[in-house]
């Protein structure tokens, strides 16, 4: 199987290291694991439940308390409905591999997560993308997906909140996706790895899972929940495509890290001290990146109203990955040039984590802009 190389992996791979200032980084702050424990009350008691621990497989699709607490998430699924991925990168890609075949069509938004697009295309589906436009405020044109829907669509690919725009679907509009997908039989998959981290509200938002019959959402505890170092994601479907999705996953997943597991568990039964800690953050800093995007004549951008990142466009004419190394080797501030993300002319900033490192990084990113345009004044004169 060929498939084109992950734009974004690469560049985190090859940069992350490097910088001074991570303004590429997606997570909201990761926690420190006596912070998750001191959120659970649990800091002096956390010993008692891991020394009897057996360091073998754990349950195979989860155990029953970590699939438990994420069908919680939802409204209308059962433990039935879960099965636990290594992230949401593999829940995805086993979705993917679970079905489409070749000559499928797929229907992806643009920009997206690459998964959504590339997998599907390397198993040989006939992948049409819709593109999502600044002038939409990134939103979709369900015209334009009705135009692209035909008999032997398998399925729609959406991320809600979408990375990197930060644009928000909400529920008539995922409403309209499912009932588009429902004419022609095609399953949905809603990427949903930023969910519970919205500018507005302290509810969790709809999920395509609770809204269609053939909806699938895939979640991490790595953004809105903190902990992208246990490696820790799942699907939440249909229970005929759970049974199916574990076919395949037993040649490539077995089981989860008893550990993982067991700190995810944790940390879901109590999700609402962790979502009002990471509610808190992506607010305050999406303020100072607003703040700061108000005052930069070459930047503009649509603000996010969910997740934790922002797509920025900015006003010289230059390549975004020449932009993004010229900006790491001045200054040390990271960002992800937009070729990564199929999305030339722009550049995505992550926003939520440690508000130091956004406050000192971004004057650094004025600087070296101050110094871009002076080059092209003196170019012009």
């Amino acid at each position: 199987m060929k498939i084109k190389p992950f734009g974004v992996e690469i560049w985190m791979n090859q940069y992350e290291t490097q910088c001074a200032y991570n303004l590429a980084e997606t997570c909201v702050e990761s926690l420190t694991v006596a912070q998750l424990l001191d959120f659970a009350g649990k800091r002096g008691a956390i010993l008692d439940e891991l020394l009897p621990l057996k360091l073998t497989y754990g349950a195979i699709e989860g155990s029953d308390r970590l699939r438990g607490n994420i069908a919680s998430l939802y409204t209308r699924q059962k433990p039935e409905n879960v099965t636990i991925t290594h992230g949401a990168i593999g829940a995805n890609a086993l979705v993917y591999a679970t079905l489409v075949e070749p000559g499928d069509r797929v229907i992806s938004v643009l920009p997206t997560y690459q998964q959504h697009y590339s997998i599907p295309e390397s198993l040989g589906a006939d992948v049409q993308i819709h593109k999502l436009r600044e002038e939409n405020a990134f939103l979709p044109d369900f015209d334009e997906i009705e135009r692209l829907i035909t008999p032997n669509t398998k399925l729609i690919a959406v991320t809600n909140p979408n990375n990197p725009t930060g644009s928000v679907m909400d529920r008539a509009m995922m409403q309209r996706v499912a009932d588009l997908a429902a004419r022609s039989g095609a399953y949905v998959l809603c990427d949903e790895v930023y969910r519970g981290v919205d500018q507005a509200g302290d509810a969790l938002p709809v999920s395509m899972v609770d809204l269609y019959e053939r909806g699938i959402s895939t979640g991490s505890m790595s953004k809105a929940f903190s902990l992208a170092g246990l490696r820790l994601g799942w699907i939440a479907g249909p229970r005929d495509l759970i049974h199916a999705v574990s076919i395949h996953r037993d040649y490539n997943t077995i089981s989860v890290g008893m550990l993982d597991d067991h700190f995810a568990s944790i940390a879901l039964e109590h999700r609402d001290a962790i979502l009002a800690r990471n509610r808190g953050i992506v607010r305050e800093n999406l303020a100072i990146l607003d703040r700061w995007v108000a005052e930069e004549p070459a930047i503009s951008y649509v603000k996010p109203k969910g997740g934790t990142v922002a797509l920025l466009k900015y006003d010289f004419d230059m390549p975004s990955r020449d932009f993004c190394v010229r900006l790491l080797e001045a200054e040390g501030v990271m960002f992800t040039p937009g070729s990564a993300l199929d999305m030339e002319g722009y550049v995505r900033i992550g926003y939520a984590n440690n508000r130091t490192v956004l406050e000192q990084g971004l004057p650094r990113v004025s600087r070296f802009l101050r110094t871009l345009n002076s080059t092209a004044a003196r170019a012009k004169s």
